[in-house]
Order: C-alpha cells, then structure tokens, then sequence
C-alpha cells in the first residue's frame, strides 16, 4: 500500500472533503446532488476523475462511523450495563421505543447513507477494482447492520440520485442470500491487500464480515424460535452454520492468540496483528474543533467523574456494569485488569496529563508508585484482609493533601464496599460503607466515581473536557472475536468439541481456568433457580469477557434468540416478557420500521411495520 496514500487516509482527507463540501454543501455522497439534480453534470464530472473517485473513497469509509460508534441500539436493553448515577435508563433499555425515536431514526439514516454512498461509488470507479470491491463490503456491511436491527429492509443497489423513494422491503432471506454472494465475489479479490493492520478493508476484513453475515443468517433462517422467555429453539438446518465455521476458520488461519490482552489494547499498539478491520480516527491534522472532532466510546462506559480541567479525572458516563457484569471476570482473568482502569491517581493543578487519569499512561512507574491515589478498584473476589493489607501498605498514597479528588477504595461486589481515609492516609472506619446494595451503590453514591470504568478505548493524548475528544481506532474485527464466532458457528453446526476448543484458545491467553466441558460451565453471578446454565450461555459470557463495550451485545442476544431471557433475568428494568412486547404480545425482537420512512417510501406502509409497534 503507498504510504502517502496511507497518510492520507489516516488523516481523512480533510482537505478533499472540505472542498468536495463546498461543491455541493455536503460530505455525505448520498446528499451531493440536491433533489431536483442542479448537480448532475458537475457530479458526473468530478466523479469521473481520480480526485473525485479518491473524495468518494475518503466519503464511504466515513460513512462508517456513525453506525461503528453507535451505543444506544448495540448495548442498551441488554444484560451487561445499567444506568449510571440517577440517569434515567432511556427508552432502548425499557424497551418503549417507538417508530418516532430518534436514536432509531439516526441509525437507520445512516445505515442507508453509508449504502447510497457505496453506490455512489459503483457507478462511478467502473474501471477500480479495489473501489469497487471496497464499495461492495461497505454496502454488505450496511445490509448486515440494518438486517440485524430491522430485519427485513429495502435491498437497493442502484445510486438514488433523485427524489423518488419507492422501495418495498426485501426478504431476509435474500438480502442474506445476496450480501453472502458479493461478498463471496470478492473474499480473494487480488485488488485487496490479504490483511490490513492500518484500516484498509482486505480480503481477511471480507472473509471477517462473511462469518458474520452467515452466522447470522444461519440463526435468523434455520431456527425456529419455540419459547421466547427461555430462549429456546429448535435448528432445522446447519448450512449457514457450516458456511460461517468455514470462513471464520480461514481468519484465524491457524494465527494464535500470543499477544495479552493488555498489549492488545494499548493505545500504543494499534494497527497490531491482531486488528483485522478498524474505522481510523487522526487528531493530527483535524482542521476542525479537536473537541466534537474525534469519538466519544472512551467517555461511554462509567460513572461520571466531572470536569477534568478540576480535578484530573475522565469526563465519563453513560453506561455502568451491570450486577451480573461485575461477577463475569473470575480470580487470574487478566481481563479484567485490562478491560478496566482500576486505579485512578489525583490531580494537582497545573500538572496535567501527567497526574490524574491519564497518569496511568503518562507518568513514569517511579512516579505512579508516590502519586496520590484518587480511586481504587478491588474486584469481587478480593478478600477484605488483603483489601485492608493494601491500604495499610500503600497508606501514604492515600493522603489527599492539595489533590482535588478525595480518596477512595472500592470493592465492587454486591454487596459493595467503599472506604474512606482520615487526612494522614489511615482508614476513617466511621465513614466506610459497607454492604450497600450494588444498584443502589451505582445509583447513590457520591464519591468521585463509584465503578471503574473502561479503559479499552483510552487516548491518552485527550487534554479537554468533552465527549468527543478521542481518536483512538475503533476496532470492528479482530481475531479473538472470529475464534468466538468460530466457537458459536461450531457448537450450532454440531461440532462441539471445536467449540469448546476455541473458547478455551480465548481464555488461555487471558490465564481463565480452561472450561472443561459446556455441562461444566458455572458462572459466578447470581440468577434464579429457572435459570440454566446452557452452552449458549457460555458462549455469550465468553463474548461478554473479551468483546466487553465493543458494541455487540444488542446484535448477539438478539442473534442468539436469548434477547427476552437474559433481559427478564438480568436487566433491572425488565420484570417479565410483557415489558419487551406491546399491548397485542408481539416481542420486540427488532427495532422498529423510522415512522419518517414509512411517511416517505411510498412502497412501504403502517402494515410493513415490525412486530411489537
């Protein structure tokens, strides 16, 4: 690949995009020209340039971040989070969403943005193979997302460069049927590099995208759903399985998982072996405001820890783990440490990044080991005598002085424990709380931040206050997810003992206790007695470990028809298999159908709405 053109790409062409906005008052391809077509002949003109097909380039691999970034539809109404604070829950986590939502509305604009604009792109790069291959997974990956949401949707695979919106939805089964064969089309496409470490689809990206769409498949077409408030099915055929096994297997190609866990998220190692597909981020060279600039998936997943200009901490907040989160990471699981920042130092003044937050990555080891600490995060099995060790050994370290934020020490379980320190670092025992109900803890507590939060997607270059201040990678694909989806496809085709092999790839290198058998599986977090464990069960915790705040959950449980199960049983807000349907009993198993496409696309109507709205 030409490194200038890898520059380029990596900082967004910024420049090419900014002219091509004001040529046509947009960055959006599926918006350059206006309804009645003034554009028309300036377009096809750019357009059939290499600088124009370049900007097309630049416009469909943006188009990818809007759905990427997306937390309200991917992790609310699901098992792994709750609310932080006293912040309201939000319709997507009590499923009372209607067609007039907005957070529906955006990601079903911008799903169908990012499809126009590849499109766009196979119109015009007639004569690119690699554009238009790369133009080809973007439309298959807009189709994969929408069908996971939605279900069935309009397949439109021609450039919509006028008014007309005349489009009926198309059966699952072949929209499937047609990304799986473009897909297939281009898997060994020579114009593709074999992998890409720098945010370039490749044809191990495509390979990635076609597990994942045959997975999918598999379970939405040889499934049949038998009792949704057990999540149990029956499987009346293993095709699609077979297929996904097939390609998930050639991605991981015998690669093993060498790197830990640790490594393999540092904000100092990206683009690493083990990133299959990323949407790039460049804070250098971004001409516009760095603030709303970059993402905000570092300042989602914790409580919030006010502003950083005052006390040094992460502007943080959205999303809380959930009571059955915390109990997920077993004792020797390294990913806990690595999924969480664990340890929060104070702040002084005048020395940022350096102390604070951001100390963790910025101050050297000698330093951290005299730094004030402002919060400490002990997991749910640390025992208290080695708690309360600790504390004694590390005494000075909790001596606030001139710091801005008090200090603390958590042990998040349930019940939950915070202790307090007198001004000479000693534990002010009157002040402790101990045995304080999780949720409550999550909802009441008013200390800094009472849950560690993730860590994963940190960008220790963050000097401002804001919730769009990161430029780290987002990673899409990479290879412990496909041994997982190579797991899931395996137990489904049949073949359980790969399964098994494969989960326990994943959890050697985080140093779990190796899973000896699915009938073995017994996860440390609380259910009821009419909960059993299965062996989707652990697939899914395993997903949970290792995929934790990457934006899947919503699009796995529902793939794995245990959506109603596991929200009746673990999400706070859902008391019953009613609070998931509407007044008629239809479950909510997709999004609903935007009300302003139903008012727009005359091919689709009130009666084309999903079950449940």
């Amino acid at each position: 690949m030409d490194y200038q053109l890898l520059k380029i790409m990596k900082k967004q062409l910024y420049t090419i995009v900014f002219i091509i906005s004001i040529i046509f008052g947009t960055t959006s391809c599926s918006d350059f020209l206006e309804a009645d077509n003034k554009a028309s002949v300036e377009a096809n003109e750019y357009f059939s340039t290499e600088e124009g097909q370049v900007a097309l380039r630049v416009t469909l691999y943006n188009s990818l971040k809007p759905l990427v970034n997306d937390t309200q539809l991917s992790e609310w109404g699901t098992d792994l989070y709750i609310a932080t604070r006293n912040a309201d829950p939000g319709s997507m986590h009590q499923y009372d969403i209607d067609p007039t939502n907005g957070s529906v509305k955006s990601f079903y604009t911008n799903a169908y943005t990012m499809v126009n604009n590849a499109n766009c792109m196979l119109k015009y790069a007639t004569n690119n193979a690699q554009y238009i291959a790369e133009a080809k997974f973007v439309r298959c990956f807009g189709y994969y997302m929408l069908t996971q949401h939605f279900g069935s949707v309009p397949y439109i695979t021609q450039y919509i460069e006028d008014a007309k919106k005349d489009f009926p939805r198309t059966p699952l089964e072949d929209i499937y049927k047609n990304c799986i064969a473009e897909l297939e089309s281009i898997m060994d496409d020579a114009s593709l590099p074999q992998m890409s470490h720098e945010g370039y689809i490749s044809q191990q990206a495509v390979k990635s995208l076609l597990a994942k769409t045959c997975l999918a498949a598999g379970w939405d077409l040889q499934t049949t759903l038998t009792d949704a408030p057990q999540g149990q099915y029956t499987i009346t055929a293993t095709d699609y399985f077979q297929k996904a096994v097939q390609y998930a297997e050639s991605v991981i190609a015998g690669q093993s998982l060498t790197m830990s866990f640790a490594d393999k998220w540092s904000p100092n190692n990206e683009g690493n072996e083990e990133e299959i597909f990323s949407v790039q981020y460049e804070r250098n060279g971004y001409p516009g405001d760095e603030l709303t600039g970059g993402h905000n998936r570092q300042n989602t997943y914790g409580t919030g820890y006010g502003n950083p200009e005052d006390n040094g901490l992460k502007s943080c907040g959205g999303l809380a783990p959930s009571p059955k989160s915390i109990y997920l990471w077993a004792e020797g699981d390294e990913r806990y440490e690595a999924t969480f920042m664990t340890t929060i130092y104070n702040f002084l003044p005048g020395n940022w990044p350096y102390m604070g937050y951001y100390a963790y990555y910025k101050a050297s080891t000698t330093a951290l080991q005299n730094m004030v600490i402002a919060d400490r995060y002990f997991p749910w099995y640390a025992k208290t005598a080695d708690v309360e060790r600790y504390m004694a050994a590390h005494k000075e370290q909790f001596v606030q002085g001139d710091c801005r934020a008090t200090c603390h020490v958590h042990i998040i379980a349930d019940p939950a424990t915070t202790y307090f320190f007198n001004d000479d670092g000693s534990v002010a025992s009157a002040n402790t709380v101990r045995n304080i109900d999780y949720m409550e803890y999550v909802k009441e507590q008013k200390t800094t931040a009472s849950v560690p939060c993730v860590k994963k997607f940190d960008d220790p270059n963050t000097l401002q206050n804001g919730s769009s201040t990161g430029y780290r990678d987002i990673v899409v694909y990479h290879v412990s997810n496909m041994y997982l989806t190579a797991a899931e496809a395996n137990y489904m085709a049949g073949n359980e003992e790969r399964a098994l092999q494969l989960i326990n790839a994943v959890r050697a290198r985080a140093k779990a206790t190796p899973i000896t058998s699915f009938a073995a599986y017994s996860p440390d977090y609380e259910r009821t007695v009419g909960f059993d464990i299965r062996p989707i069960d652990l697939i899914l915790d395993e997903m949970a470990r290792e995929l934790y705040a990457e934006t899947t959950r919503w699009i796995d449980l529902r793939r794995t028809k245990q959506l109603v199960r596991y929200n009746v049983e673990f999400n706070s807000y859902i008391n019953s298999i009613a609070d998931m349907s509407n007044p008629r009993g239809e479950v909510k198993w997709y999004r609903p159908i935007p009300a302003a496409e139903i008012e727009t696309n005359t091919a689709i109507s009130e009666a084309d709405q999903n079950p449940g709205y």
